[in-house]
Parts: C-alpha cells; sequence; structure tokens
C-alpha cells in the first residue's frame, strides 16, 4: 500500500482524501498495526490508481495427508542420493573397445 502511495505522489492526507478514509487509518495500515479487508485494500489502491488482482493459490503446506506424502517423497529421494558415491576417482574407468 505505501509503495502505491508514494508511486502515485500521494501524501497519507491526499491518499486518505480520495479513498474515503482517515490518514490516521492509513498509517496503520502501512505500519502493518492494522489489516485491511480485501474490499478495503482495493478501494485504497484504485484511490492511488492501481488495480487489484487476486488470484487463488493452494497452501504449500496443504493438508496433513499431503503433509506426510510430500515427507515421504522427500525421505525417499535422499535414500536414493545416499546409493550414490559420494567421492569420484581421480581417473573415469571405462571399457577399451578393441580396435
Amino acid at each position: 500500500m505505501r509503495r502505491a502511495r508514494l508511486d502515485a505522489g500521494l501524501s497519507l492526507r491526499a491518499l486518505a482524501d480520495r479513498a474515503g478514509t482517515s490518514h490516521a487509518t492509513l498509517a496503520a495500515y502501512e505500519h502493518a498495526r492494522a489489516v485491511p479487508r480485501v474490499d478495503t485494500l482495493d478501494r485504497i489502491l484504485r484511490a492511488a490508481g492501481y488495480a487489484t488482482d487476486v488470484a487463488m493459490a493452494r497452501r504449500p503446506d496443504g493438508t496433513d495427508a499431503e503433509r506426510r506424502a510430500k515427507g515421504d517423497e522427500l525421505r525417499e529421494a535422499l535414500e536414493l542420493a545416499a546409493q550414490f558415491p559420494a567421492r569420484h576417482a581421480r581417473r573415469l574407468a571405462f571399457p577399451r573397445f578393441p580396435g
């Protein structure tokens, strides 16, 4: 919100007037002392000349079953990686072909 206000070249009071709220409320939002509702945030950003774009995405932590499945997958990948040699020979061994 602060970035939008500053990019628009507006003071707290000017943006508050445009958005129909108080500068104290905007200051509370900008300093994370309060959290605006989605419609309030949209109104304030529009007053600063911005449009909001809300997208829905799954939370990365998912459900308990999804987290367990991801943990199992990670454990299996680490077990597979542990089967590969950690150190390599200085010279590569390869078969000699006749010819």
